[in-house]
């Protein structure tokens, strides 16, 4: 028997004593385990056997029972992948960790994403593991002193490179004169010559290669790096047996192919750099995103102004921002009026007014006031901060798509290995028997050709440039997966108030006495709902008393029910007045009249009896009409969801061009209208404010949050619109479109590349230099298309 094992495993979930007995009782059951399990600290203390039970199937059973397992996330920085071998390998090896429940590297952004149980993992130990890989990792930098790492390796590559090329270029000569017959110095045609310049390109400037290959093959993987230094070594080891059977044998004419191992990897070092050019440019989204950020902030201290950088501003900070300056951090105005341009942001080009008591977003520009503000959000919690960190976990996420990329890159250097041995035994056996130049040559062109490289940057760097591209129209996606499934949407539905309509409704009409006004508006003090905060609004205006509510229920869907100095107030619908026996059946033509325009009318009774009603509008976004018409040119259905009734809703959906209307819905009932729609097949988008419309979020194939940057963070939504423009909507789908197509693009060359490249190659067709030319540019072009979603126009 092994030695028992303890650990402490942090739960969620439970709620009650009768949560905990079940965990406790549920592990108990299991094989070698013993398990306290503690509500008050949320906590399981648990002894097992290894042998017998480990940490995963632990955790398993846990969150098969209906509870959660406590997990962390870290984000890490990942240096020396070359391929996507190498970030595949990576990934493997990461997932395989005992407590890591999901990890995820990639290639473009080189970093790695691992949500694991804290417990059981220590974030040094995955970083021990990646360097075990021969690879080099640490947690997450800023992402100024990542940049600067990048213009650093940057640099370092194309010193490599110029000096590769120098000693290179002399043995390019050498090609010209086997190629075209050139006349050119004997000591060009020298074997040690060529052996001086091939072998620093060889052993220093491609020691790289050597020391990659070398730790993939140790630790079982194989990657890019194996295939080029068992290329070029064949050919450099070739030359050099050949040069020394020159050695007492002067008139002996020497077999030299010290050129094409020196000329290779002085192409794939010049692939290497354009594309970490390239690679870098994908990153330009971020980069703005983050040079938007104010740096200094005007702080009141001491009742002194000083200037002080933007990252000592605290939380309750009193702070003075002039005409022409960023708003340092999030906050709201105490003193003061100005107009905020928040462009940026909300997407939205008219400056918006501010006032005492109004928010501000950080980072946006005051424009023509001096206000006072307090600071209520700083640091990481501002909108900027939000935003920054959806886009960067959406460009370091991957899609869906990309898994079959992953898969095959796993498997293929092995492969080319095994293709390139296979030709070299066809050639010198059968194509040209006891040859051992062109078998080596054909079988070089191979292994040189067949580099995984393109096909594991094909997904990630359209991934990063579309949700950049996204994010800089105010658009967040908060995943690959979700840039993915959004251009596969069906149907769209959308949430009527807040979403197609401002959400500020006023009073249009109203019948009823003074006394009826000052009891409706009383009552509807005690809501938060629009409509009451309109009621408030108008009443304000006419100058009415309020009262003192002794009670006070809102019920949802229906309406309020208040008691005000004795009296019962009823204000809602139809069905509110049928609860109560309230007849109103005399009025129905005027509520029909009401609701025929796109009004919102409430029924008004105190003491059982109909005292008046009251309407209110809430008037469309100007754009509505014009999104909703671009959606459904790409081909969605359009369906209105709302709590009003059938006229009202009928009446502001002709409004904005929408046929399908679901109405009379609570707000519980969203979430099931949508599934209704998605047992039609059809693949679901919700647009909702975030709020009410958490649960239909949750369960559409795409949620749309609509929301200002305050209200970035929503968690139910896959994707944040910015500022509550709807064009942006069939602007996210667009730019789906585009980023799958481009993604497929790149697939499709990555993939046809290789699947021609392989073939050509082993016949003889390709000399090995062409063939690294090839691969060289392949990575390039991938890089490059990606990066053309840059300009695709929203």
């Amino acid at each position: 028997m092994s030695e028992v094992k303890h650990e402490t495993i942090g739960i969620t979930g439970m709620t009650c004593a009768a949560c905990s007995n079940r965990v406790e009782k549920v592990l108990n059951k299991m094989d070698g385990v013993e398990a306290q399990v503690n509500l008050t600290t949320e906590k399981a203390s648990i002894d097992y056997d290894p042998d017998k039970a480990s940490l995963d199937e632990i955790t398993d059973k846990i969150e098969h029972i209906g509870y959660g397992v406590l997990t962390e996330k870290v984000d890490l920085d990942v240096f020396g992948m070359t391929c996507a071998a190498c970030s595949s390998r990576i990934e493997k090896v990461l997932n395989k960790q005992e407590g890591v429940s999901e990890a995820s590297v990639n290639l473009t952004t080189e970093s790695a994403s691992v949500e694991y149980n804290p417990s059981m993992v220590d974030v040094q130990n995955l970083i021990d593991r990646i360097q075990k890989l021969g690879y080099d990792a640490k947690t997450k930098v800023e992402a100024e002193e990542k940049q600067s790492h990048k213009e650093k390796e940057l640099k370092k590559q194309k010193t490599k490179l110029i000096v590769s090329i120098i000693l290179s270029a002399p043995l390019l000569m050498t090609m010209f004169v086997h190629l075209f017959n050139m006349s050119i110095p004997d000591i060009f045609m020298n074997p040690w010559f060529q052996f001086a310049l091939a072998t620093p390109v060889q052993f220093i400037i491609g020691w790289q290669f050597y020391v990659g290959a070398y730790k993939n093959l140790r630790n079982g993987g194989a990657n890019m790096d194996v295939l080029v230094a068992l290329g070029t070594s064949a050919a450099y080891f070739y030359s050099l047996y050949e040069s020394f059977k020159t050695l007492g044998n002067p008139g002996y004419e020497p077999h030299l192919y010290f050129e094409t191992s020196a000329i290779l990897i002085t192409l794939i070092l010049f692939g290497k750099y354009l594309e970490a050019k390239a690679k870098n440019q994908t990153t330009n989204a971020l980069s703005s995103l983050l040079n938007l950020q104010a740096k200094e902030a005007r702080v009141i201290r001491n009742g002194e102004e000083t200037m002080i950088p933007v990252e000592e501003v605290e939380v309750g900070d009193r702070l003075i921002v002039k005409p022409g300056e960023k708003i340092p951090v999030d906050g709201k105005v105490v003193k003061g009026r100005t107009s905020v341009d928040e462009s940026m942001i909300t997407g939205e080009s008219i400056p918006i007014e501010k006032e005492v008591g109004t928010n501000l977003i950080g980072s946006t520009m005051n424009k023509n006031g001096s206000v006072e503000m307090e600071a209520t959000n700083v640091g990481k919690d501002t909108a900027l901060a939000s935003i920054v960190k959806v886009v960067e976990e959406a460009q370091g996420s991957k899609a869906p798509i990309q898994r079959l990329a992953d898969v095959i890159s796993g498997y293929f250097v092995p492969i080319v290995v095994v293709i390139s041995i296979i030709t070299f035994i066809v050639w010198i056996s059968i194509v040209q028997p006891g040859q051992f130049e062109p078998a080596l040559v054909a079988s070089i062109a191979v292994l040189v050709i067949a580099c995984p490289c393109a096909l594991g940057l094909a997904t990630p760097t359209s991934i990063m440039v579309g949700t950049g591209r996204a994010a800089e129209s105010g658009i967040l996606f908060k995943g690959g997966g979700h840039l993915e499934r959004t251009h596969e949407l069906e149907a769209i539905v959308l949430d009527k108030t807040g979403t197609i309509t401002k959400g500020k409704p006023e009073v249009t009409d109203f019948t009823g006495d003074e006394e009826t006004l000052q009891l409706l508006a009383s009552a509807e003090k005690g809501s938060e709902h629009p409509l009451a905060e309109a009621i408030v609004a108008y009443a304000t205006e006419q100058d009415s008393k309020f009262v003192d509510v002794d009670e006070f229920n809102a019920i949802p869907g229906h309406g309020i029910q208040a008691t005000i100095a004795g009296k019962q107030v009823l204000v809602g619908n139809r069905k509110l007045m049928q609860d109560h026996n309230v007849n109103v059946t005399d009025y129905e033509n005027n509520l029909v009249e009401l609701e025929a325009d796109g009004k919102t009318a409430m029924l008004i009774a105190i003491d059982g009896e109909y005292r008046g009603t009251i309407a209110v509008a809430d008037t469309i976004k100007e754009t509505a009409p014009e999104a909703i018409r671009e959606l459904q040119e790409q081909g969605l259905e359009v369906i209105m969801l709302t709590g009003d009734n059938e006229r009202t809703a009928q009446a502001i959906a002709k409004q904005v061009g929408i046929d399908k209307v679901i109405a009379e819905v609570l707000p519980e009932e969203k979430a099931e209208k949508v599934k209704e729609i998605q047992l039609q097949g059809k693949k679901v988008g919700m647009v909702g404010d975030g709020v009410n419309d958490a649960p239909a979020l949750v369960v559409a194939d795409i949620g749309i949050a609509i929301g200002t940057g305050t209200e970035v963070a929503i968690e139910a939504a896959d994707v944040t619109i910015l500022g509550g423009e709807l064009l942006l909507i069939p602007k996210a789908i667009k730019i789906s479109h585009a980023s799958i197509r481009n993604i497929r693009q790149n697939l499709f060359w990555a993939f046809g590349y290789n699947t021609a490249g392989i073939p050509i190659a082993a016949v003889g067709l390709l000399a090995p230099w062409v063939a690294g030319a090839a691969m060289a540019l392949s990575s390039v072009s991938v890089v490059t298309n990606s990066l053309r979603l840059k300009r695709v126009k929203l």
